[in-house]
């Protein structure tokens, strides 16, 4: 199916620019944008009111967000198909494969598949369950179930209506939560924040809780489930070293100041685009400004698997994960769609 016009203009608009600055903070150029954030609302409002939702034989649950990136949505899809599979479940993740060609259903192979054909993030959710790139959920719903998936976990498409959802999460950083809480392109926000929070079963909340978001959710009686993201136990120990760092995720400036609370000593920083396509010249670049200070070049796991394949071995990735403070708080939602976990 063809996006509307307006749609697909943001999307090519996504992927050539970070998020600008005056989306954190209400101002002039907010204010001036809010007659296309209005069309924007609007044509989100539309599509969940026309969308015919499937219901698949199995639960859904729904890893989601309000912002265009940035939340913490894929390591929250990780901690819950890990745990899910401890339990003795058969979990199987749903992405869209943003970043990717892909137009599925397709299983990822992480043998044969590059990021350019599936995305970034499903390169990694398939180390953790069995993945599908699919842009018709519903196939891939579809596809999942008959393969022997018992639980289907979706990254993203909390927005998309394409799915009955059993159990809808919504993560937000607690540091920029929902930025100055305006849709597209006056905002960071895929639809109004409370709105979104209506048809949320729960809030989970990456790291301190700066941006006020727990009093939001008591506002709309949502249980909170606080997490944090650490550094796992391959983690590469930084203190003191000299790096040159980037990364092209939704919000680079969190990669960088957990690189400073390592000890790390960062000489350079440089932010891309979330799913940013890295061209060998750009790494090459980095690489040479890394050996002129005697210093590591280090990215996320997510921007590694987009690196140029001879290249990856001299970049250093840090792999992080999804901490619970409280993992029991998941126990009543899980037991409220029949999934023992």
């Amino acid at each position: 199916m063809l996006r509307p016009p307006w749609r697909r203009c943001w999307l090519w608009l996504k992927l050539a620019m970070r998020a600008p600055e005056f989306w954190r903070h209400e101002g002039l150029a907010a204010r001036a944008l809010a007659p296309l954030a209005a069309v924007w609302r609007w044509g989100g409002a539309r599509r969940l009111a026309q969308a015919e939702s499937y219901r698949p034989a199995v639960p859904v649950i729904c890893v989601g967000n309000v912002v265009a990136g940035g939340a913490g949505k894929t390591p929250v899809v990780l901690a819950l198909a890990r745990q899910l599979i401890a339990a003795g479940r058969y979990p199987h993740v749903l992405t869209r494969g943003h970043g990717g060609t892909e137009i599925g259903p397709r299983a990822v192979d992480p043998i044969r598949h590059q990021a350019g054909r599936v995305g970034d993030e499903a390169l990694l959710l398939v180390e953790a369950a069995p993945t599908w790139v699919a842009r018709d959920r519903r196939e891939g719903a579809v596809a999942a179930v008959a393969n022997g998936a018992d639980v289907l976990v979706m990254d993203d498409g909390f927005q998309s209506g394409a799915l009955t959802l059993d159990l809808a999460l919504l993560v937000a950083d607690g540091t920029y939560g929902f930025g100055n809480g305006r849709v597209i392109p006056a905002g960071p926000c895929r639809e109004p924040p409370a709105t979104a929070l209506a048809r949320a079963d729960a809030l989970v909340i990456v790291g301190p809780d700066r941006a006020g978001l727990t009093r939001l959710a008591e506002a709309h009686r949502l249980p909170v489930l606080s997490a944090r993201l650490v550094p796992t136990a391959e983690a590469p120990d930084l203190t003191g070293r000299t790096v040159v760092a980037f990364a092209g995720i939704g919000l680079p400036e969190k990669f960088f100041t957990t690189l400073r609370d390592l000890g790390a000593d960062l000489c350079l920083t440089r932010a891309f685009p979330d799913h940013h396509p890295y061209r060998r010249a750009e790494i090459e670049a980095l690489l040479a400004e890394a050996g002129a200070q005697a210093a590591l070049a280090v990215t996320t796991t997510k921007d590694r698997v987009r690196l140029p394949v001879d290249l990856r071995d001299r970049v250093i990735a840090l792999p992080v994960a999804l901490a619970w403070d409280d993992p029991a708080a998941l126990t009543p939602l899980f037991d409220r769609i029949g999934v023992t976990a």
